[in-house]
């Protein structure tokens, strides 16, 4: 009796298979473009080594190796902690595998009225919008407000030399929650130099969390948004619209779109042939 090589596959074991390969693709996806993509291949190359060592015989190699390959799972946390950390609040999100689908949009006419009026006058601004995962902790770094969103406090907020002009303003829904926070800057190397600390901190921010970022460009007066690791830049005012609706998964157009753009209804196409710049993270 030939005796199997391999065992049936079953429904238990199709459905461990999925589980896996999902679980690697996403943390393929949460490294990809960073620079913890090229030391996650050092340390496949350093257990391959090791592997092929103790395969061939090599004992000093193996010897060497042997005092290395042990610590590996403590480095990976150390030299991860900001990819896990954000792999797990992909993980821990209301909205993952479509539970939770269509958050709340925050006030998006006041938003845009106010960004098209910066844009005009070369004003910089940050405007970051609260998704599922909480921003508590940058609110807490500004000046808290709890006021509703309106295009005149955002234009007041970002006037040049007042006290809240630097720094970015954080909405949670229809309430601007606080002004003047501190975000966190992204490392990633593959950001071109020109990018200043406005836009390293729109990128940064939506690295962690599942928010989205509104950057006005002070020298050129640029819409750009930045979500999930990528700035997208020179966005004209539909498509801001468009990108925010599709963001939070409002599948019907806004009342703005309607009435003030409604030669530009058909985004889809426009969106396929325009030449955006487009830097990506992950």
């Amino acid at each position: 009796m030939v005796r199997r090589l391999l065992p049936d596959l079953t429904f238990t074991g199709v459905l461990d298979i999925l589980v896996v390969a999902f679980l690697v693709y996403q943390a393929l996806m949460v490294v990809r473009g960073t620079r913890a993509a090229n030391i996650l291949i050092g340390i496949i190359m350093m257990v391959l080594l090791y592997a092929v060592a103790t395969w061939t015989g090599l004992e000093a190699l193996r010897a060497v190796l042997s005092y290395i390959v042990p610590y590996i799972g403590i480095a990976a946390i150390v030299l991860f902690q900001s990819e896990i950390r954000r792999a797990l609040a992909r993980l821990g999100r209301r909205g993952w595998m479509g539970l939770g689908a269509g958050s709340a949009t925050p006030a998006i006419n006041e938003i845009i009225l106010a960004v098209e009026q910066l844009s005009a006058k070369r004003i910089g601004a940050l405007i970051v919008l609260e998704r599922d995962i909480g921003l508590r902790t940058f609110i807490e770094s500004g000046v808290r407000l709890d006021a509703l969103v309106s295009r005149d406090l955002l234009l007041s907020i970002f006037t040049p030399g007042l006290p809240l002009h630097d720094g970015a303003v954080i909405l949670q829904k229809e309430r601007i929650a606080a002004a003047a926070c501190f975000l966190p800057l992204t490392t990633n190397p593959e950001i071109a130099s020109h990018f200043g600390t406005r836009h390293r901190a729109a990128i940064g921010i939506t690295e962690e969390t599942d928010c989205l970022s509104l950057v006005v460009s002070e020298e050129t007066g640029r819409i750009s948004i930045a979500a999930y690791g990528e700035l997208i830049q020179g966005l004209g005012t539909p498509e801001v619209v468009e990108r925010i609706n599709r963001h939070f998964e409002v599948h019907r157009p806004t009342s703005m779109q309607i009435d003030e753009f409604t030669a530009d209804i058909p985004l889809a196409q426009e969106d396929a042939a325009a030449p955006h710049e487009r830097v990506k993270q992950v």
